[in-house]
């Protein structure tokens, strides 16, 4: 049987990165999970079984129409009270080992709430979050320079110690949006650390939009997650340095070239769909020349 083409792997990604929607999901099995009358997460059955076995922080409650969902306790009022109740929690099962994802633990915390928009409700750390099925975001960008008239991008390799997908090819800079920060801070700070980009050049990258999706991970926890896209066109002489070490080496690819490795298991799942939206903003995939692009394109930016 013949190797799927680049459509077909293309595909693929997007079918995977969005498995929360597709054939044979857990999405019916979740619970909502709420906080203050609002929905902020889907949280699987197993994790709610365990956590409701913390009834001073964690209940199984029923909805308006008999739906049960999981409730963070009422009598937790403000966001100090809610975080430090669910962070005491959550370190009880790391330590019991409860759940995989705990392994990854890194004492950072994400903030939690139903829109970006809103106000965060509580902070959680950020391995734990696919356990209650919460929105996560990230910044990430696409650094690109011009040769001969010929577009390039920039792109890492992930160091071989890094928890999650190490040694997968990434975008110049990327990191997810913890409590305290804003969008552009967080850009400019990865920058820094993981490719000694100067703030000042950094500060010049222009945000083009968002890529969405959620995925249900190895061990049963739900990733919903949105990344605020970048785009900095770097001078010619500009190289990358290697930075805080969470990457290992730099390199300089003609599109035709990321658009090859954005189809193959070589690149990390989430950047590659980053990459993707690039070549789709910039014209080098044509709706006439790819039968798919608007699969693609909505692929790109599911609702969470």
């Amino acid at each position: 049987m013949a190797a799927p083409g680049w459509s077909e792997r293309a595909r693929e990604l997007l079918q995977r990165m969005n498995s929360f929607h597709g054939a044979g999901s857990p999405k019916g099995l979740c619970l909502p999970f709420m906080v203050a009358g609002q929905q902020v997460g889907h949280m699987p059955q197993s994790v709610a079984q365990r956590l409701c076995q913390y009834p001073a922080v964690f209940s199984v409650a029923q909805g308006d129409k008999a739906a049960a969902c999981v409730e963070l306790n009422k009598q937790l009022a403000s966001f100090e009270e809610r975080t430090a109740a669910v962070q005491g929690v959550l370190k009880e099962l790391k330590e019991q080992q409860a759940f995989p994802c705990l392994k990854e633990w890194r004492e950072e915390l994400y903030n939690v709430m139903p829109y970006f928009c809103d106000a965060p409700l509580f902070s959680m750390e950020r391995a734990a979050t696919p356990l209650l099925g919460v929105k996560r975001y990230g910044a990430h960008l696409n650094g690109y320079t011009w040769r001969n008239g010929q577009m390039f991008m920039w792109l890492g390799r992930r160091a071989l110690n890094k928890p999650s997908y190490p040694g997968l090819l990434d975008n110049l800079a990327a990191g997810g949006i913890a409590s305290g920060l804003g969008v552009r801070e967080t850009l400019v700070k990865e920058c820094q650390e993981e490719a000694c980009i100067p703030a000042s050049l950094a500060a010049q990258a222009k945000p083009v939009g968002t890529v969405s999706y959620t995925y249900v991970g190895a061990h049963g926890g739900i990733y919903p997650e949105c990344q605020f896209v970048f785009d900095l066109e770097l001078p010619e002489d500009f190289v990358p340095q290697v930075g805080d070490g969470e990457v290992q080496e730099f390199y300089l690819y003609p599109l035709h070239k990321v658009k090859e490795v954005i189809g193959s298991s070589d690149f990390k799942p989430n950047c590659a769909m980053v990459a993707l939206d690039f070549l789709i903003r910039h014209g080098y995939i044509q709706p006439d020349d790819e039968p798919q692009y608007a699969e693609m394109v909505e692929g790109l930016h599911r609702t969470l």
